[in-house]
């Protein structure tokens, strides 16, 4: 993957973790709690509707008009969508599919073996946050309309993941001509059309249903998307019915939406927040190529606290990056790093930094509140360890972090795929979060088998895995936290395996 792609990877996932702050605009008014609309309230504001750039939380803005190759269902599991059958050759390295006859884009185009080989080049090569996703993608051979193949380079694992996600949404070839055509006015296959008439870029996106859609209709004849900038206005929508469904992240709203006559609520752990570490290598701060005084400061955060007076004890602790859907996680390792100061200094001291060393981190205060930033630098002095923040907006953060590397960390909001090749692509292969390419003995020989192995044996190396990097201490998770899906009474919702935001797939009206 080109350093221009891991840039725009990690632009998103900042993107992401601001996505809840908001950045400006209005919510819209709903056209109430009828069962034939659906009002979705949001704090991810899309800069483009073209898929080539669709990633993370503003996907149910591309899943309304857009199909994907295979659908992914709610406890994580695979199911036909444009793809119909798929099989792996012997080593993963090629994915054979068969295509769904009979569908058409929005201008009658039929959908066909040449329009997925020309969706998949396209994104592969858009610079888009999820176009390393197809870093493997060799070639797209279209044997005929209904068969292809997908021949990687070397194994992988989690495509079809990805073609349940951003990479295979298929939009119609035709438009790819016409300039920045489709960032306004998608063309795909989906189960509903964009109304522009009713669509105001920026506060509300309104969909209506596709009569001549392939597959079963969705139960809402019009869905709406309407952003704020901030999750109180959110709350407020759902009291007075002007919202049907949000997701909502704040503690503090959580708190008091819970309350509130008529709601109704379910928890779901998705991202964790932690300090990611780039600097394994101690390029920048010399004193992070010794595991010891990664240890240290693993075992000076006092998870517990943090959690219960900034999450109000709505999440779970845990000194590993892996998530409970992922073969390689053991909840054993959750509790590895206890709060002992005295061990910290203790680790410190064998490393020769008894005198304790300056860590200067990233502050993005949408991610890093008051309250946070504080009670890192309590923590990390009570081992000895200055920790200085640099205060940055998001458009600096990914200059400064990503593009000229400044710094040797960042305390981020990460999402736990269910994937263990995505979770371990994303964060253990050099990339975005391994900007310096930090590698050892162990993730030489684990990552291969990882990728290319099957059954026990992927298994059992995504497990050793996992705990090489809760020893080692390449990274200092706080904790996962819960997020509370919200409805005002009238609509049942699923949690989506692996998401934050819910498939749209995954809307229906209480009974």
């Amino acid at each position: 993957m080109s350093r221009t792609a891991r840039i725009a990877t990690a632009a998103a996932c900042v993107a992401a973790s601001l996505a809840l702050a908001g950045c400006g605009g209005t919510g819209s008014g709903a056209e109430g709690a009828a069962s034939s609309t659906l009002n979705i309230a949001t704090m991810t504001l899309p800069q483009s509707l073209d898929p080539a750039v669709a990633t993370g939380s503003a996907l149910p803005f591309f899943q309304t008009v857009y199909d994907t190759l295979i659908k992914r269902e709610p406890d994580g599991s695979f199911s036909p969508m444009l793809a119909t059958r798929w099989t792996y050759n012997t080593d993963r390295t090629q994915l054979t599919l068969t295509l769904r006859k009979g569908v058409e884009f929005a201008d009658g185009s039929a959908f066909d073996g040449a329009a997925v080989k020309a969706n998949m080049e396209r994104f592969k090569k858009g610079g888009g946050a999820s176009a390393k996703w197809l870093n493997d993608l060799e070639a797209v051979d279209v044997t005929d309309a209904a068969h292809i193949t997908l021949k990687l380079r070397q194994a992988n694992p989690a495509l079809e993941f990805y073609l349940s996600d951003a990479p295979g949404l298929m939009a119609n070839p035709k438009q790819f001509a016409k300039g920045d055509s489709l960032k306004t006015t998608p063309d795909g296959t989906g189960p509903y059309r964009l109304d522009k008439a009713r669509t105001t870029v920026g506060t509300k996106w309104s969909y209506q249903r596709n009569e001549k859609y392939w597959g079963k209709k969705l139960p809402y004849k019009t869905i709406t998307m309407s952003f704020f900038d901030n999750e109180t206005a959110i709350t407020n929508g759902l009291r007075t019915r002007q919202v049907n469904a949000a997701l909502l992240q704040s503690a503090d709203q959580q708190v008091a939406i819970e309350s509130a006559a008529g709601v109704t609520t379910q928890k779901q752990a998705v991202d964790f927040q932690g300090l990611l570490l780039f600097d394994r290598a101690g390029k920048l701060t010399p004193a992070l190529r010794d595991p010891r005084v990664r240890q240290a400061l693993n075992y000076a955060i006092d998870r517990a606290t943090m959690l219960d007076r900034i999450r109000q004890g709505r999440g779970e602790t845990t000194s590993q990056v892996f998530g409970p859907e992922t073969q390689g996680y053991d909840k054993k390792l959750d509790p590895y790093y206890s709060h002992d100061p005295a061990k910290g200094r203790a680790l410190l001291k064998e490393a020769g930094y008894a005198k304790g060393f300056t860590l200067k981190l990233p502050r993005i205060p949408a991610i890093v509140n008051d309250a946070l930033a504080s009670s890192l630098q309590s923590d990390l002095k009570a081992i000895g360890v200055k920790l200085v923040w640099d205060t940055l907006d998001g458009a600096t953060a990914v200059q400064k972090v990503f593009r000229d590397r400044a710094y040797s960390g960042m305390v981020m909001n990460m999402g736990q795929p269910a994937s263990d090749w995505a979770a371990a692509d994303d964060l253990v292969t050099p990339g975005s979060f391994n900007m310096f390419g930090t590698t050892d003995a162990t993730t030489q020989k684990l990552l291969p088998r990882i990728q290319a192995g099957t059954g026990a044996e992927a298994r059992t190396a995504a497990r050793e895995l996992d705990e090489h990097l809760v020893r080692d201490a390449w990274f200092v998770p706080f904790y996962r936290m819960t997020y509370l899906h919200v409805s005002d009474g009238s609509v049942k919702i699923a949690p989506q395996s692996g998401m934050a935001v819910p498939s749209i797939y995954n809307y229906e009206p209480a009974k």
